[in-house]
Formats: C-alpha cells, sequence, structure tokens
C-alpha cells in the first residue's frame, strides 16, 4: 500500500515563503526587508558605471583594470560604509542573515563570488545570489 504524503510538518516546511527573506527573518516590505533584483542590478549598473568612469579617466586601454577598480570599490565601500556606491544611493545596505554588520571577510568573499558573475546569476529561494548565500550576506533596504 502506497502512502501518500498529508500536510505534515515536512511538507509545511518545504512550503514556498510568502515573501523574499521570510525564511530569514527579514520583514516583508520597508526598512529591513530583502531588496529585490530591480533595485539589486540598478545599483550594480551604478557601481560599473562609475568604475568606469575612473577607467575611463585613469587607466583606459590598461586590461584587467576596470575589474580591479570595481572589485576595490566593492570591497572597501561594503566593509566601511555597508554598501557600494550604487546600493548606497538605492537605499540598500549589506548586512549578515543576522541583520547585523556583515565585518571584513564577507565583503571580499561576496566581491570574488561576484567577479565571477555565474553565482550572481543564480538565486535562491530569497533571491539573494550565490555570491551572498556562500558569504551569508544579504542586501536590505535601509
Amino acid at each position: 500500500m502506497t502512502r501518500t504524503p498529508d500536510d505534515s510538518t515536512a511538507s509545511r516546511a518545504a512550503a514556498p515563503s510568502e515573501w523574499p527573506g521570510e525564511r530569514l527573518g527579514f520583514r516583508r516590505e520597508g526598512r529591513g526587508s530583502v531588496a529585490r533584483p530591480g533595485r539589486r542590478i540598478a545599483g550594480l549598473l551604478i557601481d560599473f558605471a562609475f568604475c568606469y568612469v575612473i577607467y575611463f579617466a585613469f587607466f583606459f586601454g590598461s586590461d584587467w583594470a576596470s575589474l580591479i577598480i570595481f572589485m576595490i570599490e566593492q570591497i572597501v565601500l561594503l566593509i566601511t560604509l555597508g554598501g557600494g556606491i550604487g546600493h548606497l544611493l538605492l537605499g540598500m545596505r549589506l548586512v549578515r542573515l543576522d541583520g547585523s554588520y556583515a565585518g571584513w571577510w564577507r565583503p571580499i568573499v561576496r566581491t570574488v563570488l561576484l567577479v565571477l558573475l555565474i553565482p550572481a546569476l543564480i538565486w535562491d529561494s530569497d533571491q539573494r545570489g550565490l555570491h551572498d548565500v556562500f558569504a551569508g550576506t544579504v542586501l536590505v533596504k535601509r
């Protein structure tokens, strides 16, 4: 005889969350909620634009300069201010899963993985890229 799954605890635990960040304990909307993809992508584009301005002004023609400028901008600003220029302009900050300061090593891990691009294109159910999942961080609204 085959058992059919009922509405047990195991099946409820696997149910989809109602909003991004619910499983992590973040608010549904407003300050402290998980920043949505459109805002995060716009912030990334602002950061890219800022880095390319510096690249074209001072390092044009150097093969790796734009990538290195982006990495430095991300690491320094994420550690010191909690977000890159795009994040800050669009009202986001990087935090640990408990909502506290991300520290110094998480932004480094996150940035290295972000530069690889593939982890940033794969998201979990809380709309966090793999670079944030592996770093134990999340971008939230300020």
